[in-house]
């Protein structure tokens, strides 16, 4: 598997909304959940699932309401509890600091290739959006799919798009809140995706090859 042009970098800075609560032991360490909270210059906020390890939360400790910076990977995993979304998105962090924390930030970089043609449309109020499905590489052949979604002129340069683009991005992780109708009622769910402020094509020179979801 090809690997050398893909990248995820993920920084979050925001202030911790509960303490950390175990999620899951892999490989002999204990990981655990934080939620961020980090606003957006409209006043939005987005709340981020960070997952972290034990030994980076001995080394930083972290409590609620105190301001925090992660930095990592955007990762997914198939939820197949069937509670909840199917396709979970957090954030890994690789580093945890709460001193020096400036200002609410939210910003990634990613590198990958589409694994489904972009699904453009408009809004009721007649924005054009697309949606995408983005396949980005680990090291150790496994890949992570990330739901991004575009804009105005960058919707339309995705609906150009076909399976197997290779795309470079910047944006955010963030989270929204919908209402998912069931037999039963309606009850109201979270989703996580990337918003995409600038993106390019890459040439990989060579097709590339990514785990099935």
């Amino acid at each position: 598997m090809r690997t050398d042009w893909n990248e995820n970098q993920a920084l979050l800075v925001g202030e911790a909304v509960t303490e950390p609560e175990f999620s899951h032991e892999s490989h002999g360490e204990d990981f655990f959940r934080l939620p961020v909270k980090s606003l957006r210059l409209s006043g939005a906020e987005d709340v981020i699932n960070v997952i972290a390890s034990r030994t980076l939360l001995e080394r930083c400790p972290v409590r609620t309401g105190e301001r925090v910076s992660v930095a990592g990977e955007v990762r997914s995993y198939n939820n197949n509890s069937g509670v909840g979304s199917r396709l979970v998105i957090t954030l890994f962090a690789q580093e945890l600091c709460r001193d020096r924390c400036g200002e609410d930030e939210n910003r990634l970089r990613l590198a990958g290739v589409l694994c489904r043609k972009p699904v453009y449309r408009r809004t009721p109020l007649g924005r054009e959006i697309a949606d995408l499905l983005l396949a980005v590489n680990r090291s150790y052949a496994r890949a992570d799919y990330l739901p991004c979604i575009a804009w105005g002129a960058v919707a339309q340069q995705c609906a150009r798009m076909d399976t197997g683009t290779g795309l470079r991005l910047q944006g955010r992780l963030q989270s929204r809140v919908y209402t998912k109708v069931l037999e039963a009622g309606s009850v109201k769910r979270v989703a996580f995706e990337v918003s995409i402020m600038t993106l390019e094509v890459v040439d990989t020179s060579m097709p590339e090859t990514v785990a099935q979801l």
